[in-house]
C-alpha cells in the first residue's frame, strides 16, 4: 500500500525527536519492500543459513545507531537510506558466511552514498521461469535458468539494477533514478534497453510466453 507523504513524514519528525518507536513503525510500513531486496540480493548458497528477516532484524539495530547520520544529512528520501543500510548489512553477511568467496558471491553495486549487492542471477532467473512447472516443461525450464543467468551476467550491471528495481522490486522510475543517482530520463533509457534484452532472450526459451 502507498505510503503517504504526511504519515510518513510524521513518523520521520517522531524519530527526529528521539522516538525509537518510530523507526520500528518504518521498518514495518516498508517490512515487504525490504524483504524483497533482501530476497533478490541474498545469495543463494546462503538459504539454508540466513534469512531475511535475520538480515532486517540486523539491519535495524544497524540502523538504530545511525538515526543521527541521517539527520545530519537527510538529502536521500528515508526508504533510500533504509535500502542502504540494509544493503550493507547484506554486504557483511556475505562476507562473514563466505569468506574469500564473497566476490563471487556479491558484485556490488556502487552508489554515491554507499553500496548494494547486485541481484542474483540465479533468483532472477528461477523467478522468470517459475510459471513453468508442468513435468513436460521441466526439462525447458532447466535449460531457460541456464541461458538467462548467462545472460543476465552479461548485462550492464547498472542496467541489470535498473531492471530490477523497476521490475522486481516494483519502484517507481523517479525512485530508481533517486536510489542510483540517475538523471529521470537516463533511468527510463535504461530500462527500455535491458527490458528489451530480456524480451530478446526470453524469446528464444519454447513456450515462455505461451503460458507466462
Amino acid at each position: 500500500m502507498p505510503v503517504e507523504a504526511a504519515e510518513l513524514q510524521q513518523m520521520v519528525n517522531r524519530l527526529r525527536q528521539g522516538e525509537q518507536q518510530a523507526l520500528a513503525e518504518l521498518f514495518t510500513l516498508y517490512g515487504e519492500q525490504l524483504r524483497r531486496m533482501i530476497h533478490l540480493r541474498l545469495d543463494h548458497r546462503l538459504n539454508a543459513r540466513v534469512s531475511p528477516s535475520d538480515v532486517l532484524q540486523e539491519a535495524y539495530l544497524d540502523a538504530l545507531q545511525r538515526v543521527p547520520h541521517y539527520f545530519a544529512k537527510p538529502d536521500l528520501p528515508f526508504l533510500g537510506w533504509l535500502r542502504l543500510i540494509v544493503g550493507q548489512r547484506l554486504i557483511e553477511v556475505h562476507r562473514q558466511h563466505l569468506g574469500a568467496q564473497q566476490r563471487d558471491a556479491g558484485r556490488e553495486i556502487s552508489l554515491t552514498r554507499g553500496s548494494w549487492p547486485s541481484a542474483s542471477s540465479v533468483c532472477l532467473a528461477a523467478r522468470l521461469v517459475a510459471h513453468l512447472a508442468s513435468p513436460s516443461q521441466v526439462a525447458v525450464r532447466n535449460e531457460a535458468v541456464a541461458l538467462l543467468e548467462g545472460a543476465l551476467d552479461q548485462m550492464d550491471p547498472i542496467d541489470r539494477e535498473v531492471l530490477v528495481l523497476r521490475h522486481f522490486e516494483e519502484l517507481s522510475n523517479n525512485e530508481v533514478a533517486e536510489l542510483l543517482g540517475l538523471e529521470r530520463a537516463a533511468a527510463s533509457k535504461r530500462y527500455v534497453r535491458a527490458l528489451g534484452r530480456l524480451k530478446e532472450i526470453l524469446s528464444r526459451v519454447p513456450g515462455f510466453f505461451e503460458q507466462a
